[in-house]
């Protein structure tokens, strides 16, 4: 059992200053605004403590990739020392085998409990929107296949990217749903009209928006426009400076509002790492000056940005509270994790603390400090 104070604690969704909350194993047990009742055990006076980071994509990081079963603690562990206590772990596109192989190792990572789901990014995406993902893989969701993925997945997939355009993706889209995985639309060519047909078949996300998607034209609106106007759908953001230019995450923040705004870092191995060769799946991966492309192109392949990072960069834009919404709060409601996301009794023990310039120096997921500086 633990009592905190900081200066600033974004309680349930409102900032407080000063705040506290009390922890008893792995939930928060009491909160509330103001000095604590009692001594603190831990007082944080000069920062801001806000709940765990929910990463609902990313590949991999500190080196190692959610891809290579001996990788997936490090890309953890790196992520978590950034605030990420909630993460779900990304695969690409993969032969029929490796696709498996790469299920069954993360599912057994979620039993253990560093990973809360597998999102599946592929192999049924568009070949003319691959991106980073290796076409020659990439095929028509079957029903064998997927009821093959779902049970090596043992319900630890928790959110699936498709291209709804696809011969079967109709059918493919009701499997997930009622296998209780979350439906997103990405790496996808499909018409606006198409895009609007999958929404209202259940699919709730839009995987990295405007990314590996056709442009947004005033004739051709395309499936950007059609994820970012439906209020059922929450659109992911990779707000680095590189996958979308800073005005457009103002734009799209104040056009859907930060309870259908996601951040996500989808981060490759690279992050927090050097410039160098890495590896996406099958795909080679050069990194410069900090952004990952394709090997011997232009094409963007995840980044290496972290959490925290775009805490800080969406705070500037829309604010603390609206900030702790869309890393916290809207990922966690996307997926359907319910225990984590917020600072409120009943809930998970996972914060961050930041200091004044939001930069971490602590970080407790489950109750237990796990970072502290």
């Amino acid at each position: 059992m633990g009592l905190i104070s900081a200066g600033t604690m974004v309680l349930d969704g409102r900032v407080t200053r000063p705040g506290w909350l009390e922890t008893s194993g792995s939930r928060i047990i009491a909160c509330g605004a103001g000095p604590p009742p009692r001594p603190a055990d831990r007082d944080f006076p000069d920062c801001v403590v806000v709940p765990g980071f929910v990463d609902m994509h990313v590949h991999g990081g500190g080196g190692a990739s959610y891809t290579d079963p001996d990788g997936i603690a490090t890309a953890a562990g790196f992520h978590l020392r950034h605030g990420t206590t909630t993460t779900l772990a990304s695969l690409v596109t993969a032969a029929p085998a490796e696709l498996l192989a790469g299920v069954r190792a993360l599912a057994e990572a979620c039993r253990r409990g560093p990973l809360a789901g597998i999102h599946l990014e592929g192999p049924w995406l568009s070949r003319a929107r691959c991106g980073a993902h290796d076409p020659g893989r990439m095929r028509e969701p079957e029903p064998a296949e997927i009821d093959t993925v779902l049970a090596a997945g043992g319900g630890a997939i928790r959110m699936v990217t498709l291209a709804p355009e696809l011969a079967g993706a109709d059918a493919a889209i009701r499997r997930f749903l009622d296998a209780g995985v979350v439906v997103a639309l990405g790496h996808t060519d499909a018409t606006y009209e198409r895009a609007r047909r999958a929404i209202d078949l259940g699919a709730t996300v839009g995987t990295h928006l405007f990314n590996a998607m056709p442009p947004l034209h005033h004739r051709e609106p395309g499936p950007a426009l059609a994820l970012l106007q439906d209020p059922r759908v929450t659109v992911e953001l990779i707000a680095d400076g590189v996958h979308v230019h800073p005005e457009v995450v103002r734009a799209v923040v104040g056009a859907a509002g930060p309870d259908r705004v996601a951040m996500v870092t989808d981060a490759v191995a690279a992050a927090g790492c050097g410039d160098g060769v890495y590896r996406l799946g099958a795909v080679a991966v050069d990194v410069a000056s900090g952004v990952a492309r394709v090997h011997g192109t232009s094409t963007i392949a995840g980044s290496t940005a972290t959490m925290d990072r775009l805490f800080r960069t969406v705070a500037g834009v829309a604010g603390l509270a609206a900030a702790v919404r869309m890393t916290a709060a809207t990922p966690a409601r996307a997926v359907g994790l319910d225990a984590v996301g917020a600072l409120r009794v009943g809930l998970d023990a996972n914060l961050v603390v930041l200091d004044r310039d939001l930069r971490v120096t602590a970080v407790m997921a489950r109750g237990d400090w796990v970072a502290d500086g």
